[in-house]
């Protein structure tokens, strides 16, 4: 008979529990031809609350493990996000003009697959954004509706959306789903990594339950990274030359009242020396500065974040945290993987973190080495989340390095081409006089599809020439019944979804899908 295949996780919070959740079902832990799966944690390493947004991949991530929506939005705080909307990053605050844009979930489509974003360009829509004319969600969002009716099933919904959250109680969530599906917890501390002559990890030894032994192992220790770099020696690759935030302060604010609106996108508003998110809870709001100890001290810092909160958050608990943007080249070595912060992590913007992980499980599930092949398997994994790391780089430096902003020297130090890729320029050069398509995105590695590209490029006002071409752009006319068919869909959003704290009641009091009929 074959002895079952062994995989311990080393390390919790949302990061481990949602691999070991994830795995569980889809290598069958609670089967008898499955593979047994054990998460061991320490209960003096706390989980940490940055991050608490996600990407609308999380959705199908969730199904799969079998969390139901509700259960979510009841137990997290959860509540619905279309997207990201961005203040000041293109102009300091006070200057003329538009002061914001958006970076919605949804794809623009019109009908026949007409490509409309040359259309806009070319001026067919008028003086409207791109982010307005292209899809309903930002009005919908503006106007704080949610992406869906009561009525709809889990998960699914008319326009895209991802979740806020509570990360300690997501991680909670996550740890009782997987529990239930067939994984071992256990309480304890790892006190050391022993390696074979191969440098494979031969072991883990912990304070109570000695030595622990697998085929395979997870790094989810964090920032530590206990086993891929502590005892295995897996450089990190540093991006501070890119990406300069690499502070953290981060603050809870409760609503004025019960019944206060809830922001269904995070507000990103940039600061002096970095930028401020707001997420919107069901019962409080998570506010946090992000910013470069190179530009700006925490007094400093915390000043910033003081006077964001306003006299209401004059008493709140500010926690600090520090990071460096940056990840692993080789993630998966010789038989351990590493998943989450010990792999990599960036900044909060776009909230990658967790779609990282998101990959990483997702990945681990489809090349899990059932027959030994560990060295094939490791290949394929760290070459393609390699690149995936690369192409988000790119995608939030662009945040950045578009800016018009010379107000502080932080915003003239990340428009320098010193502090870009050469991989973002080249995506610049091309873009001078074509608009990002699918030529451009690798869909095997790039988590920000083309539409996430052009939300950001143009909501910063690149411009992209078309003089050039305008005579072959015949389809004008079908263009601009596409954008009037975009605002009569947006008329139809506005009449009909509830507003996004309803749907946050209604859902935690009666449930979503056949529940709330």
């Amino acid at each position: 008979m074959m002895m079952r295949k062994r995989v311990l996780i080393v390390g919790g919070g949302t990061a481990g529990w949602l691999t070991a959740g994830y795995l569980a079902k889809r290598l069958g832990a609670d089967l008898r031809d499955g593979v047994d799966i054990t998460l061991v944690e320490s209960k003096d390493i706390g989980v940490l609350g940055v991050g608490e947004g996600t990407f609308p991949t999380i959705r199908r991530t969730l199904a799969t493990i079998g969390i139901p929506e509700a259960d979510l939005i009841r137990r997290c705080g959860a509540t619905f996000k279309q997207g990201a909307s961005f203040v000041h990053w293109r102009h300091p605050p006070g200057t003329a003009g538009r002061d914001h844009y958006m970076h919605p979930f949804q794809i623009a489509e019109a009908p026949g697959g007409l490509e409309l974003l040359p259309y806009w360009l070319s001026g067919a829509a008028g003086a409207v954004e791109w982010d307005e004319i292209a899809t309903p969600q930002k009005a919908v969002a503006d106007a704080g509706r949610a992406p869906k009716l009561p009525t709809h099933p889990d998960y699914v919904g008319p326009l895209n959306y991802a979740f806020h959250f509570d990360a300690v109680a997501l991680a909670g969530l996550l740890r009782e789903h997987a529990i239930a599906n067939g994984v071992t917890h256990l309480v304890d501390t790892v006190t050391s990594v022993s390696l074979d002559d191969s440098g494979a990890i031969e072991r883990v030894e912990t304070e109570r339950n000695g030595a622990l032994t697998a085929d395979l192992y997870i790094d989810c220790t964090g920032f530590r990274a206990e086993l891929i770099g502590r005892a295995m020696g897996v450089p990190f690759r540093s991006c501070r030359d890119v990406l300069f935030c690499d502070r953290a302060l981060a603050a809870q604010l409760p609503y004025a009242t019960p019944d206060a609106p809830i922001a269904s996108y995070t507000i990103s508003t940039a600061q002096p020396a970095g930028w401020t998110w707001d997420i919107g809870l069901d019962r409080r709001r998570g506010i946090g500065h992000v910013y470069s100890s190179a530009h700006s001290d925490e007094a400093e810092a915390e000043r910033v974040l003081r006077d964001y909160l306003g006299p209401r958050g004059a008493s709140a608990e500010v926690r600090s945290f520090r990071f460096e943007a940056g990840f692993r080249e080789i993630n998966w070595h010789r038989n351990c993987v590493a998943v989450g912060l010990s792999s990599g992590f960036f900044e909060p913007l776009e909230a990658t973190g967790i779609a990282f992980a998101e990959v990483s499980a997702a990945m681990i599930a489809n090349l899990f080495p059932w027959g030994g092949d560990y060295e094939a398997s490791a290949r394929q994994f760290n070459a393609n989340l390699l690149r995936r790391y690369e192409r988000a780089l790119d995608f939030i430096k662009l945040h950045y390095c578009l800016s018009e902003r010379r107000d502080t020297a932080f915003w003239r130090d990340n428009v320098a081409d010193l502090s870009n890729t050469d991989s973002l320029l080249e995506l610049l050069d091309r873009w001078r006089y074509r608009w990002p398509n699918e030529l451009d995105i690798d869909p095997q590695v790039d988590i920000f599809t083309e539409a996430s590209w052009q939300y950001v490029l143009y909501g910063m006002g690149w411009h992209t020439d078309l003089s050039a071409r305008a005579g072959a752009l015949r389809y004008a006319d079908d263009a601009r019944r596409a954008f009037a068919e975009v605002k009569r869909q947006t008329n139809v959003a506005l009449a009909h979804l509830p507003t996004h704290r309803t749907l946050v009641d209604v859902a935690q009091r009666h449930g979503l899908g056949s529940a709330a009929a």
